[in-house]
């Protein structure tokens, strides 16, 4: 019998992956990150995929279907590898996506490292996404309920960690997952599912800069293409490319966000049409197969979670870095988010746009 560390959350999803392990035979042992105090992050502590709300939910599932269940202290982990970088991101001018430094640090690091610990042959967790294995080689798929996929934020996974994870939840509709959490009284059966950053649950990320480092960030000037000064900028943090909302100035006309310019604190402004751009170049790239092609890769891509994946042709560079043409121009491609590719429903990778 396989021994498996599941991962709980306290949410629906990674519920249902526990039961379904348990009930499939496999010997597991549920456990949750401890991965901040929210008041070292100022928010409440409820709502949030870390609170002691969450940890006893997740203990409740874990008790009735009858596994062991710790929480493990990832503070310190997390602290470094995700809030850190996160921080240090937006007063790059950047837009960091923390789910894939967690994941990557987090679970697919020390969460591994602690199955084997325990004697675990897999990590189990609640993702909607696929892994398939052909010939002693390991396939990373979009799960099948394709309005729930997650597959973009595990485009960082090796072929090791693909041989000793499991995704139970991946060829499931989420209409279903909700139907079984019900019919075995969990007490998550109609928790809403996460929709925020765990850390700033509120999604005021500027708010949460400026407590979370003490610091004041200084007021710039907004510019046209230009170079023009139309405005006054409330600090290069609370701004994102392609960003309408929240400029605080009323132009006229609908401008947007183009470019965030650190050194001299400056943030240029445009109209829709000049957002838009056929490439792109990443870095830090990840072939899930382990091997970087010899030639260029016709694919389709995405740039953000959400979006539906783009034609586009992807050239590998002696340098590691991954060159993106689309055949169509895309909007507000942004420095600091991923790129996914995809062959079909196959991800072959991904990288940091810069």
């Amino acid at each position: 019998m396989k021994k498996v560390l599941v991962a709980m959350s306290g949410g629906v999803d990674s519920s249902i992956a526990a039961k379904l392990m348990k009930d499939a035979g496999y010997d597991c042992i549920g456990c949750t990150m401890k991965l901040y105090d929210n008041e070292d992050v100022g928010i409440s502590r409820h709502h949030t995929c870390c609170s002691l709300d969450d940890v006893e939910d997740a203990r409740s599932v874990a008790y009735r279907i009858g596994i062991p269940y710790y929480v493990f202290n990832f503070k310190e982990e997390f602290r470094e590898n995700v809030i850190k970088r996160f921080v240090e991101a937006y007063e790059s001018g950047k837009t960091p996506n923390p789910c894939i430094d967690c994941n990557y640090y987090m679970k697919f690091d020390n969460l591994f490292e602690r199955a084997r610990i325990l004697g675990c042959d897999c990590v189990v967790t609640g993702h909607y996404a696929r892994i398939e294995e052909v010939n002693g080689v390991y396939f990373l798929k979009k799960a099948l309920d394709e309005t729930k996929d997650q597959s973009y934020v595990l485009y960082s996974m090796t072929q090791n960690q693909l041989a000793h994870m499991m995704f139970p939840l991946g060829s499931m509709q989420k209409s279903h997952v909700r139907r079984l959490a019900e019919e075995n009284n969990f007490i998550n059966a109609s928790k809403p599912d996460s929709q925020d950053i765990c850390f700033v649950p509120d999604g005021d990320y500027g708010r949460f800069l400026e407590r979370y480092t003490g610091k004041c960030y200084a007021p710039g000037a907004f510019l046209d293409l230009e170079g023009n000064v139309l405005g006054t900028h409330n600090g290069i943090i609370h701004y994102t490319i392609g960003q309408r909302k929240g400029l605080g100035i009323a132009f006229g006309k609908p401008m947007y966000v183009k470019g965030i310019d650190v050194r001299n604190n400056t943030v240029t402004l445009a109209e829709d049409r000049n957002l838009y751009e056929d490439k792109l170049t990443a870095a830090d790239f990840n072939w899930i197969s382990g091997e970087v092609p010899s030639m260029a890769v016709k694919c389709q891509a995405k740039i953000r979670y959400r979006q539906p994946e783009q034609p586009a042709i992807a050239y590998p560079m002696l340098d590691g870095t991954v060159k993106v043409t689309f055949e169509r121009p895309q909007r507000a491609i942004t420095s600091g988010q991923a790129v996914v590719l995809y062959d079909g429903d196959i991800v072959l990778g991904g990288g940091r746009i810069v």
